[in-house]
């Protein structure tokens, strides 16, 4: 509980070591190699119809064809997660 006793939203998500034994071989774990598994990726993996729902569009919008180049793309991204407070 928070101090407003507003409860908190939670999630149990795997850990990277769980997250690796669920992916098939070689497969990658997101669009990115950052070297790990990220925890927003360990998330989405948390429901097996959001996940991936949500992935398919975040791959549509960050690697696909667009008006803006991959760089806007990211710099939004960054922005919209540092206006959120956002911790993934």
């Amino acid at each position: 509980m928070t101090e407003s006793n507003v409860p908190e939203a939670w999630v149990r998500i795997s850990s990277e070591e769980e997250r690796r034994a669920q992916l098939p071989p070689g497969a990658p774990s997101s669009g990115y190699n950052f070297g790990f598994i990220p925890a927003m990726g360990r998330l989405l993996a948390a429901h097996d119809k959001i996940g991936p729902a949500f992935s398919a569009l975040f791959r549509q919008i960050m690697f696909e064809p667009g008006y803006l180049s991959r760089q806007e793309r990211e710099m939004v991204a960054a922005v919209a997660t540092a206006a959120q407070d956002c911790h993934y």
